[in-house]
């Protein structure tokens, strides 16, 4: 249902960006009056082109158009409510069997929820309506609603609830002058795991009534009361422990979805195959397991945070973030291939707006010329009160897969703009430290990205730990991203995506061009491995256990250490020195003893 995008024909020109003014030809009949750019909505016109100034870059709202059953002959078009409080909510559903004028709104009071409380599975639509008046004009006679209840409220309570479709109750009181108890905004996520990390909103047990089939999540309203607390404009700085150490827990490829999911391919202790079951509380699980053995000063969430194809990005997303939330540990994300796959995920623009406003969230949009969405840097001090920065961690936008004759599957590079923001931001930081005579202070710097480079692949690559256990999928196209992590000083570089990979390998050091015949560190090149029940982790008809790296920095004494935490085991997995005194360095061992079984 809905719009099929077919690419004819990919241009040769440059990718829009952000202000830049397109038209969109679209060939077939629109059944909607508007439709929704980021929030603004257009009225279309008979004619099929239309245009839009755009903020992301590219138009990942198309695929979400509604289908002809959900059409509504209300207007979607809703004026903004500065300081919104909610007077009333209602659900609507739209069907081939009931006419639209059954649900006649005025769309200057009620806002749609954009999620179809079906979540597209059948040709009936279903929409949360929520009726908003701006704080600032009301007057005593208004009624807010004070409490919202699904299914049944207190039979023994003496207030007065209305009935709402899908078993809603709400129970509305005249405006008094304060709206700290009032309802302020209400959403909807899906499924019997889901969770609300957002300080101050309540997700409700019981979810609403709408005769979905069993196989759907379910839809629970979440509410919140009185007005959001702002988010601080900073956090509090990442800093070293007062022994120097900073702790960094890296979760990949976790592939959440919306409701619990399937695991296919778990196995026990023993390595006994497992049969099927719920995936994402398998991973949640996992997750807090892990995060309450390490205690980490920083939690890295490595791409693929949710799967494929799912039809509700906040409710997924959520859940990946939730366990980290509750421990207090700040976290950053990149985005993976799968992130914003599927017609109804939410672009990467929109899920870092999401991850942006969190708590203990350091992520970061990243600047708008730079390709991508996620390119920035953060900086690890000194123990307080310093402002010294002691380590610099890089975060890059992998992008996604991409049309290829030359490899099926095949993925876009790192681009030129990121590479020269990489250079001039690690260029900066260098001049920074010879200006405030640190220079001579061991300096530590990794890189984090979700797709590996090409060199994760090269067979000539030195695997000192872990094993390749299936062929690397990189870009084809080589933009040498590598060479610039090796001028830049780079340590190591962590990446996802190759579920069952999880080495730390080594390439020949480098001798500089400009006839400098010292050989340069070269990069450790370090996979994570797979952490999620919901994604694959096996390869060749044989399973593995779901696992996580651990990053340990020491900044007095110049050195990176790391390990995984894999499912079962009690101890340290692969535990590897790759610095010491500021310096990479190689420990020859076992490199080929089984190691490179699968090389791409």
């Amino acid at each position: 249902m809905g719009v099929t995008r077919t690419v004819l024909e990919y241009g040769n020109g440059d990718q829009p960006k952000k202000g830049d003014e397109i038209i969109v030809e679209y060939a077939g009949f629109l059944y909607d009056e508007v439709i929704q750019c980021r929030g603004q909505w257009i009225e279309l016109e008979k004619e099929v082109d239309f245009r839009c100034s755009i903020i992301l870059r590219t138009l990942e709202f198309f695929g979400v158009l509604p289908s002809k059953a959900a059409t509504s002959s209300t207007s979607h078009t809703t004026a903004v409510v500065a300081h919104p409080v909610v007077t009333d909510l209602t659900v609507c559903i739209f069907s081939p069997t009931v006419p639209p004028s059954t649900c006649e709104l005025d769309p200057r009071i009620w806002h749609r929820v954009e999620k179809d409380l079906y979540l597209y599975t059948s040709q009936q639509r279903a929409w949360l309506y929520v009726a908003l008046a701006n704080e600032e004009e009301l007057v005593a006679e208004d009624l807010l609603v004070m409490d919202i209840r699904v299914g049944k409220p207190n039979p023994s309570s003496d207030h007065s609830w209305e009935s709402r479709p899908g078993g809603i109750w709400v129970l509305r009181s005249k405006f008094s002058g304060k709206i700290d108890q009032a309802v302020t905004e209400v959403d909807v996520l899906f499924g019997v795991d889901a969770v609300d990390p957002r300080p101050q909103w309540t997700l409700m047990r019981s979810s609403l009534q709408l005769n979905a089939q069993l196989k759907i999540p379910v839809a629970r309203l979440s509410v919140l009361r009185g007005r959001a607390k702002p988010r601080p404009d900073a956090w509090a700085a990442l800093r070293v422990r007062e022994d120097g150490k900073f702790k960094i827990v890296q979760i990949s490829d976790t592939h959440m979805v919306t409701g619990v999911g399937v695991c296919k391919d778990a196995i026990d202790a023993h390595g006994n195959h497992l049969p099927e079951s719920e995936a994402d509380p398998l991973t949640v699980q996992f997750i807090g397991k892990v995060l309450d053995v390490e205690k980490a000063d920083l939690v890295i969430l490595a791409g693929d945070q949710l799967h494929h194809d799912i039809p509700d990005s906040q409710s997924a997303l959520f859940k990946v973030v939730a366990p980290i939330i509750e421990r207090s540990i700040p976290f950053a994300a990149v985005f993976g291939n799968h992130d914003s796959e599927g017609i109804h995920a939410l672009p990467r623009a929109a899920q870092m707006s999401i991850l942006e406003n969190l708590p203990f969230s350091l992520c970061e949009s990243g600047p708008e010329q730079v390709d991508g969405i996620g390119n920035f840097y953060l900086q690890v001090l000194a123990p307080a009160p310093s402002q010294l920065p002691l380590s610099t961690l890089y975060f890059l936008d992998s992008h996604g897969q991409i049309p290829s004759l030359i490899h099926n599957p095949d993925y876009d590079p790192i681009k030129q703009s990121q590479i020269d923001w990489f250079i001039n931001a690690s260029q900066a930081q260098r001049s920074a430290r010879e200006k405030n005579d640190n220079d001579n202070r061991f300096y530590l710097s990794l890189a984090f990205l979700h797709i590996p480079l090409p060199e994760f692949g090269y067979r000539r690559l030195s695997i000192r730990n872990g094993y390749r256990r299936e062929p690397t999928e990189s870009p084809s196209f080589n933009s040498y991203f590598y060479d610039a992590l090796v001028k830049g000083g780079i340590s190591a570089l962590g990446c996802g995506h190759d579920h069952v990979n999880d080495f730390c390998a080594l390439l020949p050091q480098q001798t500089q061009q400009d006839g400098d015949k010292t050989p340069q560190p070269s990069p450790w090149l370090c996979y994570g491995g797979g952490s999620g029940f919901g994604g694959y982790c096996s390869f060749g008809g044989k399973r593995f256990h779901r696992r996580t790296r651990v990053w340990e920095l020491d900044t007095n004494t110049g050195s990176l250490k790391t390990w995984k935490r894999v499912e079962y085991a009690t101890d340290r997995v692969d535990e590897l020195v790759l610095v010491e005194s500021g310096a990479v360095i190689d420990t020859p061992g076992e490199e080929d003893k089984g190691r490179r079984c699968v090389v791409s």
